[in-house]
């Protein structure tokens, strides 16, 4: 009798184990179905609208001019002429020079063909033989001598390593771009943005260290006269600089999860 009553006992406990072992097993995959769920009910992230894909198209044509203006800048040489006086030479022609950030030409001009009111040869874009070289600051690290002048060719290098830094920070954000454009996503925009604001202020340094170098040749002799004046190559690449971090900043605003217009101009809501 107490074999049976213990056996019935244990098949008692052994009955209420499973049934509560079944309930906690339930209530153990409740929350794993819950998560489930969870992520079959999440959404997938944001896509554009079509008009913010328009306004991210057009900064982006923003920031192509300003790539191109900047490889043209960088790709010429006018980026600063160098020009003694008319009658320095005493005869019917004078010499003018103008460089960039790779080679530098000596142009030899007719004196009539230069405004008479004008005291120093030039401009360097009237007709006239032309010869031009490349800097050996890049081969065999050469200094170039303009007028007896003598470059500095650290802050030469310098010049040109920015500029080709800030080509690449251009070439950079063009792809994050591209990719947001492709991904219909904002995530690349703030990156973006990040490599041209970049690119711009690299223009404008590069910019300054030019200019500097280009006084320090003028200082390193005075026994010609030199009249000195920055071309159009400079005004496209400083052009540049301005519309890039037009562009990068355009980008931000554009990356933004909210309108600022409408946090900063609230409409006036009429009564009704």
């Amino acid at each position: 009798m107490w074999s049976n009553f213990f056996m019935q006992e244990e098949e008692g406990r052994i009955g209420a184990g499973g049934v509560g072992g079944a309930g906690g097993g339930a209530g153990g995959l409740t929350p794993l179905k819950g998560i489930r769920g969870a992520k079959r009910r999440g959404h997938p992230p944001p896509r554009m609208s079509d008009s913010q894909e328009g306004k991210i198209k057009l900064a982006f044509l923003v920031a192509i001019v300003g790539v191109t203006l900047t490889v043209l800048g960088v790709g010429t040489e006018f980026w600063v002429e160098l020009a003694p006086p008319k009658s320095f030479y005493n005869n019917q022609t004078c010499l003018t020079a103008h460089y960039g950030l790779w080679k530098g030409c000596v142009r030899t001009l007719w004196v009539s063909d230069i405004d008479p009111e004008r005291e120093s040869c030039g401009p360097a874009e009237l007709p006239g033989e032309s010869n031009c070289t490349y800097f050996k600051f890049f081969t065999s690290g050469d200094n170039a001598v303009i007028f007896k002048k003598t470059t500095m060719k650290s802050l030469n290098i310098a010049a040109a390593i920015l500029a080709l830094l800030s080509l690449f920070m251009m070439v950079t954000g063009s792809i994050c771009i591209t990719m947001s454009l492709s991904k219909a996503v904002q995530f690349f925009l703030k990156p973006a943005s990040f490599c041209f604001i970049l690119s711009g202020l690299l223009v404008f340094l590069s910019l300054i260290v030019f200019h500097q170098s280009v006084l320090s040749l003028l200082a390193s002799d005075h026994s010609v006269p030199l009249h000195h004046e920055l071309s159009w190559s400079v005004a496209c690449v400083g052009s540049a600089g301005t519309i890039l971090i037009v562009a990068g900043v355009l980008f931000i605003i554009l990356s933004l999860p909210y309108s600022p217009w409408e946090r900063c101009l609230p409409h006036n809501r009429s009564a009704t």
